[in-house]
This record gives C-alpha cells, structure tokens and sequence, in this order.
C-alpha cells in the first residue's frame, strides 16, 4: 500500500510539473519549426488529439527518429510478414523520423507522432489505438507512457535497448519514479552486457533482463551498385572522395579544416557533406563557400560539379549510398560530445570509418570496430585531416579497415531472430 502510494505521489508531482511545461512546449515547436517546417504540422498528433476515423492498431512500435526507425526496420519488416493480419502503427518524435518511416513503409503502416508524456495525452493516445503490444525501440523511458501501458495490461518491450554511463547518470533526478516505471516492462533485450547491468541498476527486473545483441547488424543490405556506377559517371575523373556524415555544428568548422589539410596534398579531393540536422543543410553549404570551397548540393545540382570541392547531401534518406561512394567516412557526433552516431552503416557499404574520440552512445560497437581494427579514431580536426591523408595513400590499410569490418558484420548478426523469440510469446494469437 505504502509502494502504491509513493507511486501515486511521485507520478502526481512529475505529471503536474509537466503540465506547468506545456508552454515551453509549444515554444519549442516554434522555434524548431522556423528551422525545419515540418514541425508547424501535425501539432495535434503532439497532445495525442485524432480524427475520428483513425483505426486501432494491435501492433505499436515507437522510434524516437532516423536512426532508431532504420534500427528497427528489418524486425517491422519480419512482422509485416509473419503477421499480416495485425495492423501497425509506428511512433516517431522528430519529422525526419516519420519521413523515413513513410519512405520505408508509405501507407502500408500508420504513423503518427508521439505525443508528449501527459497523463490525459497518453491515455487517449493508448485508447485510441489499443495495441496488445508495445515495442520501443533503444531508450525511451517516458514514466506515464509505461504506466499506461502497465494499468491497460499491454506488455511492453524495450528493444535494442541501450542505456549509456552517461544517460544513467543523467536519470537520477527522476531516479524513483523510473525505477517504479521500468520495473513495470515485460522484456529489455539489450545490445551489450554493459547495457543489461545499466538497466538494471536503473530498476529494471534482472529477470526480465535479456543480451539480445544489436539490431543494426541486421540491417538489410542497400544495393548501391548502380548509384555508386551513376556517381562515379558523373564524377568523370577518378578523385579522392570522403564522407563527414552525422555531423553537428560544432564539428563543423573541424570537417573544413579537416578537408583543407587533405587538400594540401589533394588538390582534387571531394568532401561529401551530410549533416545530421536538415535546418544545418543550408549553414553548412554557406560555410563551406565562407572557407573558399566551390558548393554543389544533392538537391540543386544531383551530382558534383567538376570543380566543386564541397558537396552537401541536402536530402533524406540517402546516405547509405553515398558512404558507399567514399573511400573514407567520418561519422559525426564524435569530435563534439554527442555521444557518436550509427558506425555500421559505413561498414556494410565497405567504408574505412573515423570518428571522434566522444562515443558513449555506442561504447560496444566501437569498441568492437577498434579490436577489429576497423575503425580510428581521431581528436582533433588536424588529427583528422592526417588520417585521411594517410588513409588516401595507403589503400592496403584502408582494405584491412574494410576486411575487418566485414568480419565484424558477420559475426554480430543474429539479434533479430533473438529479438523475434523474446517477442514472439505476447503476440496475440492469428
């Protein structure tokens, strides 16, 4: 009685100081969305307000954005084709998000947005769709989210799960109440041991606790044959191409500099530019023109120019094929403490990867790239400029970065036939 009460006082005060937030809420809406369109749409989708005719769906799986939707794609795949019966919806919070999930799935799936983690919101969002299972995907531990899911009976698991030294560390303001509402969640299928003794540190049940692996060495392969052939047409004349993919503002000014010491010594060499936020699309084109570079965009121009040094990829949804384009790929989110971005997409596409030295949001993959020495790292935008050099003039280390990340690859599928058992007994019957 004491635990129910606690629970009730903890979830009033954390609901209520929500509820006094709602205006920055709508603040953040509009300030986003002077950056990125996209987020003046759909805001009743953020307050869990629907139309009428809006279907249930006894499937609901939630992506936080890009990276988590391309995560769980090969599991909606295998689900979409193992229970067809079963309608799904699928949740995302960024518009990039739901523009992915619309460009992998178009009609054949509902999205809508999640909505913010209010009481009435999360109520009427779980009443309007009635799923009878809940998937969601990586780290998204919303209190009154898996207590509504808890008070309707509806199992949910948390997949792919990853929880950081970092993020840990950062939930221990809401420590009690989290503690309460993850000890609520049917199934954690972690990516790593690491993860799993995060978890349950954080309060999850160390019964309900499963190493499941990583969803991403599952990822369907992308044929990027012809692109790759189209690219290279256009190019004319064989360069020296590398990608900075996922990078964030402060990082910026690092890949210039970064490409202007490779071009001391590579006067033709191409930059492939791709920014992990769309409203840096624009800043990042005017920066690289600021620098001295000639600027050609996916968007305006399709392919490189001859004489541009810069290209940004000003599109969504294409950036496997365009690692499969570059020799060499640093992946953002590293030099600027962001914690790094997916490493596995430029492996699979036969990429030598860089990266910063800031990569706790994926501690075991890189530490697994590194003992296969497939991957370096690098502190600085010198350091980085040197190691493409060196990388560009030795083509048989880049080949052994390649051949181990392959092995990698190989070895760590398995994770979605792991994930489909765990999952498999709170599927509703055909």
């Amino acid at each position: 009685m004491q635990a129910d009460l606690t629970e009730r006082v903890l979830r009033g005060l954390y609901s209520a100081a929500l509820y006094l937030l709602v205006p920055v809420t709508l603040y953040h809406l509009v300030w986003r969305g002077f950056r990125q369109r996209a987020y003046f749409q759909r805001w009743d989708e953020r307050y869990a307000s629907y139309p009428p005719a809006t279907p249930a769906a006894p499937l609901w799986l939630h992506a936080v954005s890009v990276g988590e939707v391309n995560a769980a794609a090969p599991l909606v795949d295998r689900l979409r084709a193992l229970r067809p019966d079963l309608p799904l919806v699928i949740t995302t919070i960024t518009p990039t998000g739901s523009e992915r999930v619309r460009a992998l799935w178009g009609d054949a799936v509902l999205h809508v947005y999640l909505p913010y983690d209010l009481p009435g919101a999360v109520g009427r969002f779980l009443d309007r769709f009635r799923p009878v299972l809940a998937l969601i995907v990586e780290t998204e531990l919303w209190p009154n989210l898996l207590f509504g899911c808890r008070d309707r009976g509806i199992p949910t698991y948390i997949l792919n799960a990853r929880l950081s030294a970092r993020s840990l560390r950062g939930y221990r303001v809401l420590a009690p109440l989290v503690r309460r509402a993850l000890a609520s969640v049917h199934r954690v299928a972690a990516q790593s041991e690491d993860d799993a003794r995060r978890f349950v540190a954080l309060g999850a049940r160390p019964q309900a606790v499963q190493v499941t692996g990583n969803l991403k060495f599952d990822m369907a392969e992308v044929d990027t044959t012809g692109f790759v052939a189209d690219f290279r047409a256009a190019l004319g004349v064989a360069r020296p191409v590398w990608i900075a993919a996922s990078t964030h503002p402060q990082e910026e000014a690092a890949v210039l500099a970064a490409h202007r010491r490779l071009r001391q010594h590579h006067p033709d060499a191409l930059l492939l530019w791709a920014p992990r936020h769309p409203e840096r699309f624009r800043a990042a084109a005017l920066a690289a023109r600021e620098a001295g570079f000639a600027v050609a965009c996916r968007s305006g121009d399709t392919w490189p120019r001859s004489d541009a040094g810069v290209f940004v990829i000003d599109t969504l949804g294409e950036l496997p094929r365009f690692y499969a384009c570059a020799a060499i790929a640093f992946v953002g989110g590293s030099l600027q403490p962001i914690g790094g971005h997916n490493l596995l997409e430029p492996a699979a596409t036969g990429t030598a990867i860089l990266s910063g030295p800031h990569l706790h949001n994926f501690a075991d993959i890189a530490r697994r790239l590194r003992e296969a020495q497939a991957m370096r790292v690098v502190d600085d935008a010198d350091a980085l400029g040197d190691a493409l050099r060196e990388l560009f003039e030795d083509a048989q280390a880049r080949r052994e970065m390649v051949e181990g990340a392959a092995r990698l690859l190989a070895e760590g599928r398995g994770a979605l036939e792991r994930t489909l058992a765990l999952i498999a007994p709170s599927l509703p019957l055909p």
